[in-house]
């Protein structure tokens, strides 16, 4: 078999220039060191391409898995799709084996090896939140996060002034959807985390599901652009338009970028929500 041919950290950087992407851009990145076949240099090579053409770039650092834990019994919040322990003792039980939230806990492994290796070389700046913690790296690295409040995870991206990168991912792992959803009332759920030895709290708009976010993309094609670097599908999409597209698909249809098929799914709390809000 033949050997693949590499992509090298000067085609990733030459890429994104090719994306008009520069030293006064921001961006949140999404991504698959996967997709791109094989980097010499692996995901630090991506990260230094990154950090390399890019001003500030913004990744997530979610810890979820290690940090989660259910919801206490008989604490049921409205439309909010989740499960709780069966009992007092179930819950203390959980909430011993999480691990309490610190700045140096590994990023969720879902998230892909690169923001997991940005968090290793790149980000001097995580952020606290239990659940939903965001890195950057960076002129404005300060300025995003210093807009999440444990009520507002998603405040990083709302600060953003910039664009949405999608390195070999699709809109299933655009955050910024979730962003015009929580706008107009839509996916806003409440999640529980262990956050310090003994002591659980309860998160507020924490987002939802995901898994029909790529039917927006007709709505973008105009304002995207786009490149392949090896086998990656590159994306660039202004943040604004992102919020603007999924604001015009929501208010045409609230089950918009939904499921409608499992009643069980988060889509299904998080359509009630948006009806709610209109009821309001």
């Amino acid at each position: 078999m033949e050997t693949p041919e590499a992509v090298t950290g000067a085609e990733l950087a030459d890429g994104l220039r090719e994306l008009g992407l520069g030293r006064g851009s921001e961006v949140i990145v999404h991504s698959s060191l996967s997709s791109f076949g094989y980097v010499d240099g692996g995901a630090e090579a991506v990260c230094s391409a990154l950090t390399e053409v890019c001003g500030t770039v913004l990744m997530p650092a979610g810890t979820w898995d290690l940090t989660g834990i259910p919801a206490p019994p008989g604490l049921v919040r409205p439309h909010n799709a989740y499960w709780n322990a069966d009992s007092w003792a179930d819950f203390d039980t959980r909430l011993s084996q999480a691990t309490s939230f610190r700045a140096g806990l590994p990023i969720d492994r879902w998230l892909g090896t690169i923001p997991e290796t940005f968090r290793l070389t790149c980000s001097p700046f995580r952020t606290e939140h239990p659940l939903f913690s965001y890195q950057a790296a960076g002129p404005a690295a300060e300025r995003l996060l210093e807009a999440q409040r444990p009520d507002w995870p998603l405040g990083p991206i709302e600060a953003l002034d910039g664009d949405v990168l999608l390195l070999g991912v699709t809109h299933t792992s655009n955050t910024t959807i979730h962003l015009a959803e929580q706008h107009l009332g839509r996916s806003r759920f409440y999640r529980y985390a262990r956050s310090a030895d003994g002591l659980w709290t309860e998160l507020p708009n924490v987002p939802g599901a995901s898994h029909h976010f790529d039917a927006i993309e007709p709505v973008l094609r105009s304002a995207t652009k786009e490149i392949q670097i090896g086998n990656a599908r590159i994306r660039r999409i202004p943040k604004q338009a992102v919020l603007a597209a999924t604001r015009q698909l929501i208010e045409a249809d609230p089950a918009a970028l939904l499921c409608t098929t499992d009643p069980a799914c988060r889509c299904a709390a998080a359509l009630q929500q948006r009806l709610a809000a209109l009821a309001e």
